[in-house]
């Protein structure tokens, strides 16, 4: 016995509670002997939380007693969305300088300590879509937080040496972009799908960084954060009249103007092809995909399921299976589907294998994509991949802020109210002749475009062994796209091509 288990032995002892011995004869013998219980959850319903402010803004309020800690998140809409064509990240920078700007009546300094005093967590941030601040708190100093908290929403002071010093931050990570093979792909491949001059695929640059100013950033809060583009979330140690009352005052005279748009979708089309970006690395980074699907599209769950079985379904995913497991051309092998709310996003398999063996994962990517259209998976396959959605549902709401999150995002996106009802019932009924339908339907390699980062010409020859070149693919045609600056995103001459 180590000294560890003597010890929990003996605190058993001194507690006075009883030491069971194992009842062999009920262990299993293996594993797969285990019998569990079935999974029963209900997912909460949205309406149960949902309120409404005197001012007409929509609050969601879950309170939980088990710990003295509120958090107080709200969403605005737009982000990146609402970029101007020629200033890319200006949703971006104004979410951090509303946080590291001060406020109109406190200095960033003075705003910071008065948060630190209280050991209040305070964050913005925008992502494509939305806009999300957040507030985290002890319920002893709730009215103090709110309160620092809706006066740096209401009225942020974008100091300007803040400014100065942020836009220094953001050249700083431009400079690196292209370091790692990860961030060109992703660059270009979202250049590929959306065009570069949808938001999607727009990025800055110095000269655009260096256009952001104080006006600009106030334009950009006027226009998105406000109460009529707002759904606050609330969750942690209160009572609920009492929160309904201490947002009405905080939103009180904060005028309310239109709801941000939604998206524009992008006009690009993805070009089937072979594409190749410079980069004198020992392996290539790839990735093969095409335009996807929306996420309210009727054949959105059969492609989750489908993609589970495909590639998203770590080890017991054919890619990984085939890739990794049976080849080992790559230590890690994925598909994701990526649906938009209001346009396609993109289905995608990638991964990073030895120059010479790119070709031959590639082969083995396309030919497993293939094989969904051309044959029904096993009943083994559908069945592993709708436990492990079905058996991973509750997850969505296993905490109160992650519930919220939830909540606030299907009213946004406009999700129908018996989505998450009847969603488990969806995934058990589908067959798996809907798997091959909508593979044939919405995976076709014909359609689909290869990009691939690397040095071309230890990737272009193959294997030692013959099995794959890259000139099975396409007929071979390579389209060859530059290196990009890092800081202009133009293309780098042929002689300063960074390795």
């Amino acid at each position: 016995m180590t000294m560890r288990s003597f010890a929990a032995f003996a605190l058993l002892l001194a507690t006075g509670l009883p030491v069971l011995a194992a009842d062999t004869a009920t262990i299993p013998k293996r594993p797969e002997e285990i019998a569990f219980e079935p999974l029963a959850f209900e997912p909460p319903d949205a309406k149960t939380f949902r309120r409404t402010l005197p001012d007409g803004t929509v609050a969601y309020l879950a309170p939980a007693h088990e710990l003295p800690l509120v958090t107080v998140s709200i969403t605005f809409r737009g982000g990146s969305s609402l970029d101007p064509a020629d200033v890319p990240g200006l949703a971006s920078m104004t979410a951090r300088m509303i946080r590291e700007g001060g406020t109109a009546k406190r200095k960033p300094a003075e705003f910071d300590e008065a948060l630190d005093f209280l050991a209040t967590e305070v964050g913005v941030s925008a992502n494509e879509t939305f806009t999300t601040a957040t507030m985290n708190c002890l319920k002893s100093n709730l009215d103090e937080s709110l309160a620092l908290f809706v006066e740096m929403l209401r009225t942020p002071g974008f100091d300007q040496d803040r400014l100065v010093t942020g836009k220094a931050r953001v050249l700083e990570s431009l400079k690196q972009r292209n370091d790692d093979a990860a961030s060109i792909i992703g660059r270009e491949w979202k250049r590929l799908v959306y065009g570069p001059s949808h938001f999607e695929g727009a990025e800055p640059t110095a000269a655009t960084v260096a256009a952001i100013d104080r006006g600009r950033l106030a334009a950009t809060h006027q226009r998105i954060v406000h109460p009529g583009n707002a759904i606050v979330a609330v969750s942690g140690d209160f009572e609920e009249p009492a929160m309904l009352a201490k947002l009405a005052k905080a939103f009180d005279g904060w005028e309310r103007g239109a709801s941000a748009p939604a998206p524009t979708p992008p006009t690009a089309t993805l070009a089937p092809g072979l594409y190749h970006v410079p980069k004198e690395i020992p392996q290539g980074k790839v990735l093969i995909g095409s335009r996807g699907i929306t996420r309210d599209d009727p054949d959105a769950i059969p492609l989750v399921l489908l993609n589970e079985i495909l590639g998203a379904g770590g080890f017991t995913s054919r890619l990984m299976q085939k890739v990794r497991s049976n080849e080992g051309l790559a230590y890690s092998v994925r598909s994701t589907l990526q649906p938009k709310v209001d346009y396609p996003g993109d289905f995608r398999a990638g991964f990073e294998s030895k120059n010479a063996t790119v070709a031959l994962a590639t082969k083995i990517v396309l030919d497993e994509i293939k094989a969904v259209r051309d044959e029904l998976v096993t009943e083994d396959e559908l069945d592993t991949a709708k436990k492990s959605v079905i058996e991973t549902f509750p997850r969505q709401f296993e905490s109160k802020p992650q519930m919220l999150r939830v909540f606030v995002n299907d009213e946004w996106t406009k999700r129908p109210a018996d989505y998450w009802k009847t969603f488990r019932q969806k995934v058990a009924a589908v067959t798996r002749e809907d798997l091959q339908r909508v593979a044939r339907k919405h995976l076709d390699p014909a359609t689909m475009a290869i990009l691939v980062v690397g040095d071309w010409d230890e990737i272009a020859k193959g294997d030692l062994q013959g099995r794959a070149t890259m000139k099975e693919f396409f007929g071979g045609a390579v389209q060859h796209l530059p290196l990009r600056d890092p800081l202009t995103l133009e293309p780098l001459p042929d002689d300063k091509k960074a390795p």
